[in-house]
């Protein structure tokens, strides 16, 4: 690989791409490597000592191959690993996603309840919950994990017909009446933004890849190691890997662009 520092930004699969897109938005001067550990999602279903590793994996082969900062782009990477990534990596660029409380609260909340949809890692992780306690002074918050959606996403099912029933499904219990926000706290959620909208038309539907993004340029401004301009050729920007592996397929990469096509269309919806 080519000794271009780039911004890397890493998911559990595909996921990311969300949080890749926007930086891309916010970012249009950096080039980006992005690395879908495809050999061990959904992480969800695994144990935070095994998240812990698949990260660290993903961390040292990105910074082997001349990042210059990491986004760690995976929410249930973020509450199983990062505490220990920045640790270990105490001189390096790392910024990480949390679900979007603080502004579900503060900023779109209009004295209805905030309904936080997760993994179960991150539903479950303290990270989570300390987040919940610092701004939610009116208990106005409600957590409830999405077990199956990353792998509707990673799979590509996104039509509304089958997805719709699925929310229902998941949220049975629940008045969605009683909700003027929905936080995405998955970055495989996003893609899912339509269905999310014909479900509950009425509630702000958010996630936090933009303020991920904005995190990643403050950085990079910080230590004067933003790009004044683009370094690449366009089509170079990104270079995909997955588990470390550089695509070579065809059709991966049709189908990556597919959803990087499907993204453009959602985020022109909000």
């Amino acid at each position: 690989m080519e000794t271009i520092k780039r911004v890397g930004v890493f998911d559990s699969g595909l996921g990311g791409l969300t949080v890749l897109n926007r930086c891309m938005d916010l970012l249009p001067e950096e080039a980006f490597l992005y690395y879908a550990d495809t050999d061990n999602v959904p992480y969800g279903n695994k144990t935070r000592e095994q998240i812990t590793q698949y990260v660290d994996n993903a961390v040292d082969y990105m910074l082997a191959n001349s990042c210059k900062a990491i986004v760690i782009a995976c929410n249930s990477a973020t509450s199983a690993g990062v505490d220990y990534l920045r640790d270990k990596y105490k001189d390096e660029i790392i910024v990480s996603i949390e679900p979007a409380v603080k502004p579900a609260i503060l900023e779109h909340a209009k004295g209805g309840k905030v309904l936080v949809l997760a993994t179960r890692v991150t539903i479950e992780g303290k990270k989570l919950t300390d987040l919940i306690k610092l701004y939610d002074k009116e208990n106005v918050v409600v957590k409830r994990a999405m077990p199956e959606l990353a792998m509707l996403a990673e799979n590509g099912v996104f039509d509304t017909d089958v997805i719709v029933p699925h929310l229902k499904g998941e949220l049975d219990g629940l008045d969605l009446k009683e909700f003027d926000v929905v936080v995405l706290g998955c970055t495989h959620f996003p893609f899912f933004y339509d269905s999310f909208k014909i479900l509950m038309p009425w509630a702000d539907v958010i996630d936090g890849s933009g303020g991920v993004a904005r995190q990643v340029g403050r950085e990079l401004e910080r230590l004067g190691i933003r790009e004044k301009e683009l370094v690449v050729a366009e089509r170079n920007r990104v270079v995909y890997v997955d588990s470390g592996r550089d695509i070579d397929s065809i059709k991966r990469a049709r189908y990556i662009r597919s959803l990087n096509e499907r993204l453009d269309m959602l985020f022109k919806q909000r």
